[in-house]
């Protein structure tokens, strides 16, 4: 169950002592200080949720730690504590909330020892409560009974730590609109619950700061710069107030969201990011100079003073919105000035129109009321605006007819702020969140138009007050039967109790600093005072003196970076790179350095490490922390146009790897393929310089030297997958500015069409490093013979790990013996490539002299949201039907509409047969049998129905999260799997669920049973593939070796198949419980997985639109053929006798045929599976699909889009 109270966590100085200069030690009080976290509960070690953000403490103590001579002091208010709420943001987009009490708290005296801080020293130190329910009332009254609770001169019952621990395990999350929760911190009631969430979003803040620190127009000025998505700083000395105005505008901005960067409270030492080019949304206090920073274009909002300034013209709200927007804010504000002249008894509806009531206090009345003031401006500006959603490839609105019809509507021409406003990322979030989702169901805007459309009252939209909420009551029985009446007080805020781990770790740290000071100490005057003097002295610093400061700057960043680089290495087998001090610390240097010193410096010491005879080898942990920080540095050099950094980044990552159980090696270089950096023709004008600076023969003729140069690039643009058309662009732009003529354009047009042929090669099959490839996916315990010329696909492979390597190697004849070899192995005649057998081949990929293929598409309508679960009835589910019923071929479907419906393919123009209706969610899973169809949905629940008569037979209900896979079995009994990690088995005759034969960690994302064995395997989001004997009642084997979701398995007999977002495959034998093979050659999750039962060989399909035909060979498993005519995720692939279906996200679809005639003479040669011939491929429509399903039996594959139409193919017409 959730809970209110996700952390309590206390931070302030640690052990480790740095400056917010990153130096260790103590310099002095007049310095500040990094926080460090210092207690949490729940422990580090649970797994209850994620672990708190790594930049919590420096996020809640934005200035740092300083220290103070003196505590508390009553007379003095500049020393009283204060309490203040953050927000964090995740990755995801989701939001954390942090209450925050910051106090001077009493030095501990081990750390005073160890750095020799003056005796009775005071520092800043913060305790915080942490939840992901923004209820901002309730975590402060709660922290601030904890502090009055700590620092309570009669103490407390029991333990502060025991209370902490108490609370934060036992307050759960209300039910919305129905629960309110009651919980008690010693003697004080607290209560907490949640409003329904049909109404407006959860804001538990008053919006009544925002409107008495601005006053209207500069209100409605803030309004449309964030709503126009521009660069906003609000800068404040209260804390609190740059968290309540951010959080506040943007709920007024519903029901749009704010996109971009957003940071309410910015640590100080993160100034420089008020210059980035993107959107964002920042709060800095206004003690932080600011000089020096460009600040161009930033819309700086001065809370204290009332005052907004800009470089950049905001354009304003056209009319008549603006003035209704401004006298209805003006009503709610003023309403005593506004009404004026109102007679004291008028009208009845006088009192409506002008509410009087300005000495009522402000209140949750006025919060709504300005909440539904901006609701109603976005209802009057966006009037009609359904008529021109477009779901095509292009755009989802029609933005110039909206324009148009509101230009003729106002008799103006179109508005510069509603232009800006139609294309900004908060505009397309919401439509693309409104098509096709239940989203829509509740989307107060359009019934807000549509309640003004038919003359209703606009405040009925909102959800009527409830009954009184059901009062749920936590109480501690140990409070007050301590027994001996024992109180428990403190002079300063308590640590929790530490292992013994925890202690030595903090004992050592500060027997180095106490050590490191007594070194300083006997070998120079390094007093805090001189280093204090030295900082005041720089100011006066000449220009000379400052360049020198400034490279002794960058070579100490460079030196912590060696530092922390080779710690993250000595990390133990049990430690978190991601969550470690030197992970965060080199992140925040790459992040923080407008200039790129702590990129380029940390790319410089890898390479260096590298140099000194360091093999590359990382664990899997290290591994994702190195990808992590690279990736971080190519971004940030890639927005500085540093294209050095970003070649040395890349020739660094092509040398390291790490190896799983398997000894398979995973290169970095792999997981930055998908960098934006590939399309922006600057890299490759940079990268086509280097290579011209690192030509061996200068000599030779210019134009001969630019084409091959050329060539080396338009063989990296075609292994790291750039469309044809973009690579085509920036060749032949580099080309004529050369000044190269027409014939070495025509070759250079010629060479790129053979060498896209070769991507499927480029990022082949990787078990050991380039010198040693093999085209296996598993190494040989042999070596192989890398000489054989039987084997064209393995020095295809190699010759695209070679690509990787020496993309930016300075060896040049590592270089130059690689790509000989390409031109040597690809063909002149421009006619023919060779395929992964090494045989010349046509077939796979459609050309222009290809005959095109007529085929016949069927829309079929009838949802009215986007179809998400699609079945189709096979022969083997209704093999005992007697007579003339004939149900096989039929395709079920399932929407977001709630609905499941029956389609008989045979009937042109009236294939809907049957609508079940009965869910009240999302359908995600469907199946059937001869005579009932089964399916699972959002709504938690499993519907069982008769499918000739379409009547409700059962309800099924038993799981505690959405319903994701649904099996129907023989003896009237179903199969369910479902988000909350359980597997259940239902007899539909009694309407019970017979037992719970599975529980997995996580979600369910995928099932596989053979009824004939009683063998279940289920996997997801756990990583684990578990397989029960659900006749013998026991759990069989836990398949441990995915790192990521697994989304796909297939089991036929011993032998499971599963495919993960980790990017490969695995072959498992069931009985044994081990893996047999890793398929590791897609460059995206794996998204499904069949089997071949002719030809005993393995399909799979990936996000990266590659479907590859795997086959058993003596060395292991080889991939023999790649198909890319697919160019989004392959969603579904069936396999039959003869026939394969294939269906991708992007709507396209693909059957392909083995004829019978082929088998016998594949099998001597052991290459069947290369076999599949492609069959016939439809005309392409632009459409988002969700689901495919195939009747191989009749030739048909049928796709459900987002668009709410399922695509019914028919390969068998117009042959």
């Amino acid at each position: 169950m959730a809970r209110v109270f996700e952390y309590f966590v206390v931070c302030g100085l640690g052990p480790e002592i740095r400056t917010l200069d990153g130096n260790r030690g103590f310099h002095g009080t007049e310095v500040m200080y990094l926080p460090s976290l210092l207690d949490q509960y729940p422990p580090p070690n649970h797994s209850l949720y994620p672990p708190p953000p790594p930049q919590l403490p420096t996020c809640v103590l934005p200035a740092g730690v300083e220290f103070y001579a003196s505590g508390f002091d009553s007379n003095d208010a500049s020393n009283f504590p204060r309490s203040y709420p953050i927000v964090l943001t995740e990755g995801d987009g989701s939001k954390i909330y942090v209450s925050c009490i910051a106090f001077r708290d009493p030095v501990s005296e081990d750390i005073a020892e160890a750095y020799h801080i003056p005796a009775n020293s005071f520092a800043d130190k913060c305790i915080c409560l942490v939840s992901r329910l923004p209820s901002f009332r309730i975590l402060r009254n709660a922290l601030e009974e904890l502090f009055a609770l700590c620092f309570s001169p009669t103490g407390s019952s029991k333990p502060l730590w025991d209370v902490i621990a108490y609370l934060v395990s036992n307050v759960p999350m209300p039910t919305p609109g129905k629960d309110r929760v009651l919980f008690a911190i010693e003697n004080s009631l607290l209560a907490v619950e949640v409003p329904p969430k049909d109404g407006l979003p959860h804001a538990d803040i008053s919006f009544q700061p925002l409107v008495q620190c601005l006053d209207v127009d500069n209100f409605i000025k803030l309004f449309t710069a964030v709503l126009l998505e521009r660069r906003i700083l609000l800068r404040s000395n209260k804390y609190s107030l740059l968290t309540l105005v951010s959080e506040a505008i943007c709920h007024l901005i519903y029901p749009f969201r704010w996109q971009h960067v957003y940071i309410p409270l910015l640590f100080f030492s993160g100034v420089d990011y008020i210059d980035a080019p993107t959107p964002y949304m920042m709060g800095l206090h206004s003690g932080v100079d600011t000089f020096g920073l460009t600040m161009d274009g930033v819309v700086v909002v001065d809370l204290e003073h009332n005052h907004i300034t800009t470089s950049e013209e905001i354009p304003p709200i056209p009319e008549p919105e603006l003035s209704s927007l401004r006298g209805d804010i003006m009503k709610l504000l003023y309403p005593n000035v506004v009404g004026i002249d109102q007679m004291k008894a008028s009208l009845a509806n006088s009192s409506e129109q002008y509410p009087r009531g300005g000495s009522k206090p402000w209140g949750e009345d006025h919060d709504l009321q300005l909440r539904f003031t901006f609701l109603k401006f976005f209802a009057s500006i966006l009037g009609g605006y359904r008529n021109f959603i477009e779901n095509t490839a292009s755009h989802v609105f029609n933005t110039q007819a909206f324009l148009k019809k509101r230009a003729r509507s106002t008799n103006q021409p179109p508005e510069p702020m509603i232009t800006q406003f139609l294309d900004s990322q908060g505009f397309l979030d919401y439509l693309e969140r409104g098509l096709g989702s239940d989203e829509s169901n509740n989307n107060l805007l359009d019934k807000l138009q549509d309640a003004i459309g038919r003359g209703q009252n606009p405040r009925s939209i909102l959800p009527s007050p409830l009954a009184e909420p059901e009062i749920i009551t936590i109480s501690d029985p140990s409070v007050g039967i301590s027994g001996s009446g024992a109180t428990y007080s403190y002079d300063r805020f308590p640590s929790n109790v530490r292992t013994e781990e925890q202690e030595e770790k903090r004992k050592q740290i500060l027997a180095a600093a106490s050590g490191a000071l007594e070194y300083s100490g006997n070998h120079g005057p390094s007093s805090p005072s001189v280093l204090v003097g030295k900082d005041s002295r720089a100011e006066s610093l000449s220009p000379r003196e400052r360049a020198a400061e400034r490279e002794r700057m960058v070579l100490d960043i460079k030196v912590k970076l060696q530092g922390l680089w080779l710690r993250l290495l000595k990390l133990g087998a049990t430690d978190d790179p991601l969550s470690s001090f030197e992970y965060g610390t080199i992140l925040a240097l790459i992040e923080s350095d407008a200039e790129g010193i702590g990129g380029s410096g940390f790319v410089e010491c890898i390479r260096e490490h590298i140099h000194s005879g360091w093999l590359c080898q990382l664990t899997e942990e290290q591994f994702i922390a190195v990808k992590e920080l690279l990736k971080t540095a190519i971004s940030r050099a890639t927005s500085r146009n540093d294209m050095a950094t970003v070649r040395d980044a890349l020739e660094v990552s092509a040398e390291m790897y790490k190896k799983d159980a398997n000894y398979v090696s995973d290169y970095v270089q792999r997981h930055l393929r998908s960098l934006s950096i590939w399309e922006e023709l600057r890299f490759w004008e940079g990268y086509f310089e280097y290579l011209m600076d690192c030509s061996s023969n200068k000599s030779a003729n210019y134009a001969m030297l630019v084409t091959a140069q050329l060539v080396i690039m338009a063989s990296h643009m075609a292994g790291l997958g750039l469309p044809d058309t973009n690579a085509w662009y920036m060749i032949e732009t580099i080309a004529e500015k050369n000044n190269i003529g027409y014939k070495q354009i025509i070759k250079l047009r010629g060479f790129l069409s053979h060498i896209r042929q070769l991507c499927i090669g480029y990022w082949g099959t990787y078990a050991v490093k380039a010198q040693s490839m093999s085209p296996y996916g598993l190494p040989s315990p042999l070596s192989q013979d890398a000489g054989d010329d039987n084997q064209q696909p393995a020095e295809a492979s190699g010759v695209g790990r070679s690509w990787v390597q020496s993309m930016f190697s300075r060896d040049t004849k590592l270089r130059a013996n690689s790509f000989s070899r390409v031109r040597k192995w690809t063909s002149d005649s421009g006619t023919l490539v060779a395929n992964e057998n090494g045989t010349p081949h046509k077939q796979d990929l459609p050309t222009s002299g290809q005959k095109k293929m007529q085929t016949s598409i069927r829309l079929l309508r009838g949802h009215s949201g986007a179809v998400t679960a699609l079945h189709c009835v096979t022969r083997r589910e209704v093999w005992d039907l007697v007579g003339d019923r004939e149900d096989a071929g039929f395709f079920i479907s399932g929407s977001t509409d709630c609905s499941v419906k029956i389609w008989d393919p045979s009937f042109r123009g009236s294939e809907l047969k049957a609508t079940l209706k009965g869910h009240t969610g999302t359908v995600r899973a469907i199946n059937s049998d001869c005579g009932k169809v089964v399916s699972g949905s959002d709504d938690q629940s499993v519907i069982v129905w008769d499918k000739q008569t379409a009547q409700l037979l059962e309800e099924l209900k038993g799981h505690d999260a959405q319903v994701s896979c649904v099996r129907m079995l023989s003896g009237e009994r179903v199969l369910t799997a479902a988000h909350d990690g359980t597997v259940k088995m239902w007899d539909v005759r009694t309407d019970t669920c017979v037992a719970t034969v599975g529980r997995c960690s996580s979600a369910v994302l995928c099932m596989e049973y053979d009824d004939s064995t009683g063998i279940l395997a289920a996997a997801g989001r756990d990583s684990v593939a578990n397989i029960w004997d659900i006749r013998a009642g026991r759990q069989m084997r836990k398949l441990l070796g995915h790192t990521k979701w697994i989304r796909s398995i297939r089991m036929v007999g011993d032998t499971l198949i599963s495919g993960s977002d980790d990017w490969t495959a695995r072959i498992w034998s069931v009985t044994q419980g081990t893996c047999d093979a890793v398929l590791a050659c897609h460059v995206g999750p794996v998204q499904c997985v069949e089997y071949s039962m002719s030809d005993k060989g393995i399909i799979t399909g990936s996000t990266d639109g590659l479907l590859r035909f795997w086959e058993n060979e003596e060395g292991g498993i080889k991939c023999v053929k790649n198909v890319t005519i697919h160019t989004a995720s392959i969603l579904s692939i069936i396999a039959g006798e003869h026939w394969l279906g294939i269906g991708a996200a992007d709507n396209s679809m693909s059957l392909f045929h083995q004829p019978e005639e082929r088998l016998g003479s594949f099998a001597s040669t052991g290459t069947k599976m290369a076999g599949w011939q492609l069959y016939r491929t439809p005309q392409r429509t632009v459409a988002v699909v969700r689901c495919i399903a195939s009747d191989l039996e009749r030739k048909r594959i049928c796709s459900g889009g987002r668009n709410g139409l399922l695509r019914l193919w028919d390969a068998t017409i117009n042959i």
